[in-house]
């Protein structure tokens, strides 16, 4: 009989299958399903590739990359960007652990890609928007505070009641890395908000329409059990009300229109949650209607 053999594998090594999973597990909540689906996608293919039994310290820069350029190398830049930014994070979270030797994405260069110059609605469109009474309540409350407060969507649909300093028009919320800050909003939220309430002093401060049966956390229940409003549901409403925007449009579109009146890159820091002044660039492009004021304010012909 012949013998079976088996690859020995060193003490403390961890097969690239249970690290792919334990690092999808850090980005499982309900406002990241979409991120972990393109993900998910990503490093199905790495495993595919190389074998959920290979040893983490046995995956080497060069062979990633060849891999990679092999399977995503005719797509567009974007796509090839999101595909890298899949593998990056998975390897610095893997780092951060300690599992890998080399950083095995290192090698993967960022491809240039055209500015992308029509994520801000229009002041007009954001105003027809947040005026239209035809709008429930609490969709009109939740899109005008988004503008209001340029802050994330998912920032905002974790607040709880509790949260809200409503005489002083702020809120405690979690930014995204899990820094605890503050966001204001403006008259238009401040009025809408007790309406909202309706007395209510604790529970999610955005939930659903009716009860629900499902066991749920505490924490997502208000005194009514109805439940926190999702992150899905909620970017589904505001699709249908608009015709295919995001929610994340909101937010570009504050800090757009905020840079295109001259707000200083501190304050838009500040509204925005961002760290890096980097990350906040793409949302500091004029857009069509302010560059058409600018002109039509410099021209000679309107001053005869």
């Amino acid at each position: 009989m012949g013998a079976t053999v088996r690859q020995l594998r060193p003490a403390g090594a961890v097969r690239l299958a249970d690290a792919i999973n334990a690092y999808l597990a850090t980005i499982s909540h309900a406002e990241s399903k979409g991120t972990h689906r393109v993900y998910a996608g990503v490093l199905s293919a790495l495993r595919a590739r190389f074998g959920e039994d290979t040893d983490m310290t046995a995956l080497a820069p060069q062979a990633v990359t060849e891999w990679f350029t092999g399977q995503w190398g005719t797509v567009a830049p974007s796509t090839w960007n999101v595909r890298r930014a899949a593998l990056r994070s998975a390897a610095g979270w893997w780092a951060e652990q300690g599992w890998t030797a080399t950083d095995p994405a290192g090698m993967i260069r960022r491809r240039k890609t055209a500015p992308d110059r029509d994520r801000a609605l229009s002041r007009a469109q954001v105003e027809r928007l947040l005026t239209d009474e035809k709008i429930p309540l609490r969709e009109r409350t939740l899109w005008r505070m988004l503008y209001e407060s340029a802050a994330r969507s998912a920032e905002v649909l974790r607040l709880n009641v509790e949260d809200l300093d409503l005489p002083n028009r702020r809120a405690r919320v979690r930014r995204k890395g899990g820094a605890v800050d503050v966001i204001v909003w403006q008259t238009g939220t401040a009025r809408l908000l007790p309406r909202l309430l309706n007395g209510r002093k604790t529970g999610p401060l955005f939930v659903t329409e009716r009860r629900t049966r499902l066991e749920l956390s505490p924490a997502d229940l208000d005194e009514h059990r109805r439940a926190r409003l999702s992150y899905e549901r909620a970017e589904q409403l505001f699709k249908a009300a608009t015709g295919g925007a995001t929610l994340h449009q909101l937010r570009h579109s504050a800090l757009s229109h905020d840079a295109e009146e001259g707000t200083s890159t501190p304050m838009l820091m500040a509204r925005s949650g961002h760290t890096s002044v980097r990350s906040l660039a793409k949302y500091a492009r004029v857009s069509p209607e302010a560059l058409a004021r600018h002109q039509a304010e410099r021209d000679p012909a309107r001053r005869g």
